[in-house]
């Protein structure tokens, strides 16, 4: 479910309906920096795919040099629906295409360069993949992003001022032409050895003010509001500081980010390990995705068929990212056919049956449930909104109390061995310590502990345990705690 009202009614909606019962209740007062609507709904997605796909994808390489023959480019079998058809088999939300790499090559057939799609073979030079691709992942139900690499090894401008309009132009196409976009996504390339229109040299930038980010996101705000942009050090998203697809342990949504040497941190100049953490109650709300690739490399190479992931290697991702209160980007690159490849495919359908078969249900339902503590007594504050499957509602405290409990007692002993937790993040990230426990033998017995829970938090444990009581604990917490969800599932085999 998608966030549809605005942050100012999640905030108020329920004091104004507590008007019928009485005295109003006001609700949690927000803390610390707030997710804007657009972070809203990216927290919403949780599992989302990369397509890295362009002559790379012929040339058996990583990085592309620019001086490629656009011929090369010939996808013989190209078909985005079934591309958009696996994906949403694995329970992807969306799709990021890389658009433009840094070898400069352009998947739509671009005004700016004649070192684009225009100018293969596929389709006799009127192919557009930016344009299949985005209608197709809209007509199967997937969101639609872009990535357009800031540095071109092709151009013959890159480096001079003339380059960045160049950018801009192309960025513009991209957020004009292709319908809704969910997400822009820079990486933090700024420059070194290319073709650049035949000069074969070295370049380097001024990776603080070249690129001028600022108007660039000013033009992205401009024309795709609605679209969050990724880059090291957001404005919306920041990365996780690794490409494992592994957030912290601790991961804060919030976070003030530094570059190498204490100063301004801007993409591809920041501290990573303070990435992959986050700042508690830091400057700015800047939740982390984190990128990983189904393959050892992030486009298809013939000598990887053997090295794709497994599907619960995916499922493990996603517990470590996700499940860790940032988001899973999965890379899957189509092969020189422009399918995925088979045993890609086979995987993500497999990491999309064990997420149906653990999440299917939350096996906590049906449970009475009480908290040591509700907001002024009140139902629209009760611990039940924790089973309603409803993120829009929560159990909250009273403002003095900071730690509190909520005890689930089941109808009958389930098997369970992976706990879900969500905070109300509308109204900031508040929670810094908590705990689950199980009735076991006449006493409570451990069964795990975290900090950070932010828009999602998953404990797992080695062992299932069984058992028809439940107890969840916050430990810790800046302001009175906010949560939207408690879940118990059982990790299919």
């Amino acid at each position: 479910m998608i966030y549809q009202p605005s942050r100012r009614s999640v905030l108020l909606g329920l004091a104004a309906a507590s008007s019928s019962f009485g005295r109003d209740v006001a609700p949690p007062a927000p803390y610390g920096v707030l997710p804007s609507h657009r972070q809203l709904r990216w927290s919403e997605l949780g599992f989302y795919n990369f397509l890295h796909f362009t002559v790379n994808t012929f040339t058996d390489k990583e990085w592309g040099e620019g001086d490629e023959d656009p011929a090369i480019f010939h996808p013989t079998a190209f078909d985005a629906n079934l591309i958009c058809a696996v994906l949403k088999e694995a329970g992807s939300k969306g799709v990021i295409l890389t658009c433009k790499h840094h070898d400069g090559f352009c998947l739509w057939p671009t005004k700016t360069t004649e070192h684009s799609i225009r100018y293969s073979p596929y389709k006799n030079g009127k192919g557009d993949i930016v344009r299949e691709l985005s209608e197709a992942a809209a007509q199967t139900g997937l969101q639609f992003g872009v990535y357009l690499s800031p540095w071109d090894r092709n151009n013959a401008a890159y480096g001079t001022t003339s380059y960045i309009d160049i950018y801009r132009r192309q960025l513009r196409e991209l957020l004009t032409g292709y319908g809704p976009i969910f997400e822009v996504w820079h990486d933090g390339a700024n420059g070194g050895s290319g073709y650049y229109g035949g000069a074969r040299e070295t370049r380097t930038i001024d990776k603080v003010h070249y690129y001028d980010w600022q108007t660039t996101w000013s033009l992205v705000r401009e024309l795709q509001p609605d679209a969050v942009i990724f880059s090291d050090v957001g404005p919306d998203i920041r990365w996780v500081g690794n490409e494992k697809g592994i957030a912290g342990e601790t991961c804060w949504a919030t976070y003030s980010p530094v570059a190498t040497d204490g100063g301004t941190a801007v993409p591809g100049d920041v501290r990573e390990k303070e990435s992959t953490v986050g700042t508690r109650s830091g400057k700015y709300w800047l939740p982390a995705e984190c990128d990983v690739s189904i393959r050892p490399g992030w486009f298809w190479h013939p000598a990887e068929n053997g090295k794709v992931k497994s599907p619960q290697e995916l499922f493990d991702l996603y517990c470590v990212s996700t499940g860790r209160g940032a988001s899973f980007l999965l890379n899957v690159p189509p092969d020189r056919r422009g399918l995925i490849y088979e045993a890609d495919a086979e995987s993500l359908r497999g990491f999309g049956r064990i997420m149906n078969a653990t999440f299917a249900r939350n096996l906590a339902a049906g449970a009475r449930v009480k908290a040591s503590n509700v907001r002024g007594g009140r139902t629209e504050y009760e611990p039940g909104h924790l089973l309603d499957e409803n993120r829009l509602t929560y159990w909250a405290t009273d403002d003095n109390v900071r730690e509190a409990e909520v005890v689930f007692d089941l109808p009958h002993a389930i098997d369970v061995n992976l706990v879900r937790v969500r905070e109300a993040i509308a109204l900031g990230q508040r929670i810094g310590g908590f705990s689950v426990e199980y009735w076991k033998d006449g006493a409570w017995a451990s069964f795990g502990t975290g900090t950070s829970i932010g828009s999602c938090r998953i404990l797992r444990s080695p062992q299932t345990v069984n058992s028809n009581r439940v107890r969840l604990k916050i430990t810790e917490s800046e302001a009175c705690p906010a949560l939207s969800e408690f879940g118990l599932f059982a990790v299919a085999s």
